[in-house]
């Protein structure tokens, strides 16, 4: 999510308003007496997120080849200039080629005026099926989605909305491939507990405006409402922001507060310019950083002992969850529920594994290529 919001979402950030902001603060000061946190719950949360990922089918197989002949699908990402969306487009255009049908991607720079053209272009090109990939927000397209569904195309939303936010997404759209935004949150907090022993004093950095951060945040405060011991500090700086604002409001709050021995970033686009802003302040050695993504620039970062751990996404293995759930609604199965994409931890221990300097898609494993072949009966 955080490299949809570095490039391409000019439209939506620019409403946000310019200034930081202090959200709240959390604290659970426990008396002197108080027993040790109990650690164990929070380091078995985090346990499957340390394995190499497994593949989960999210349903039957199917002769996808077969099926999706002589069809096209039409994906309208947030933007072409962004990187993440860039790369996930690049692998779907691959995967499609193999399985034989035609996909066409809408490029375009972040307005809601150019995802419009863009869903009359699949409509005059009597597309299978629309794709809005990451970001293209479907209640700014209202007219045009209706035209589509009129004319016999359903319209997806995937890889944007969290799995307690489908009911508000599915009254514009016929579909969507959610994410499970809410236990993002619960990790970064979990993994932040164990890391400062139950003892824990956070700044949570949030930027509003994605429909991702809501759940993050509200992963994350589920978690440290588990820990008597921790207290922690919100900070929102939406993403046109980052730039300007996230380096002196980072130094301002440590040094402002020198028992602050945590920073969650929810985007680990934010930690370079997090990581300045910790220097400035001196605090280098007293306080780690963690972040979602998997960005190459936070997972080098790591690399450098920068940045203390980032929860990964595959994007080939996004690409390959989207088109498995587009290909069954153009073939007339059963709509996926769970596209199961899962999250893979990096940190000082396995960065290595993403390359030097970090790739996009590296460290993550393969057994989604064969899960995925076997799922679309490929061979």
């Amino acid at each position: 999510m955080l490299r949809k919001l570095m490039s391409g979402q000019g439209a939506r950030t620019s409403q946000l308003g310019a200034a930081s902001l202090l959200v709240g603060s959390i604290a659970f000061a426990a008396p002197a007496w108080a027993a040790e946190l109990d650690l164990a719950p929070f380091k078995a949360s985090l346990a499957h997120f340390q394995d190499k990922p497994s593949f989960k089918p999210a349903g039957p197989a199917f002769d996808a080849r077969k099926c999706m002949a002589g069809k096209s699908i039409v994906s309208i990402p947030v933007s072409s200039e962004n990187t993440f969306t860039a790369a996930i487009e690049k692998e779907m255009k691959v995967i499609a080629d193999r399985v034989g049908f035609k996909l066409t991607t809408w490029e375009n720079q972040g307005t809601s005026q150019q995802w419009a053209q863009g869903i009359n272009a699949a409509i005059v090109q009597k597309a299978n099926l629309i794709d809005l990939l990451a970001g293209s927000d479907p209640r700014t397209l209202v007219p045009q989605i209706m035209a589509a569904k009129e004319a016999g195309i359903p319209v997806v939303a995937s890889h944007d909305s969290g799995i307690e936010q489908r009911a508000e997404m599915m009254k514009y759209v016929d579909g969507d491939a959610v994410v499970d935004y809410r236990t993002v949150g619960n990790i970064l907090a979990d993994w932040a507990i164990v890391k400062r022993g139950g003892k824990l004093n956070a700044l949570v950095l949030i930027a509003t405006g994605p429909l991702a951060t809501g759940l993050i945040q509200s992963g994350v405060e589920e978690e440290l409402k588990k820990c008597p011991t921790c207290s922690s500090k919100t900070i929102n700086v939406p993403p046109v922001d980052w730039a300007t604002r996230l380096t002196p409001t980072v130094q301002s709050a440590l040094t402002a507060d020198p028992s602050i021995n945590y920073i969650i970033t929810i985007y680990d686009g934010m930690t370079q310019f997090v990581v300045p802003g910790v220097i400035l302040a001196n605090a280098q050695d007293r306080v780690l950083i963690d972040g979602f993504n998997g960005t190459p620039g936070a997972l080098s970062l790591i690399q450098q002992g920068r940045v203390d751990m980032t929860i990964g996404e595959n994007l080939n293995w996004i690409a390959h969850a989207v088109l498995d759930a587009n290909m069954r609604r153009v073939c007339g199965l059963t709509p996926v529920n769970d596209p199961f994409i899962p999250f893979y931890l990096f940190d000082a221990s396995n960065v290595k594994e993403t390359g030097t300097p970090p790739e996009v898609s590296k460290g993550y494993g393969d057994a989604y290529v064969a899960g995925y072949d076997k799922l679309w009966m490929m061979h």
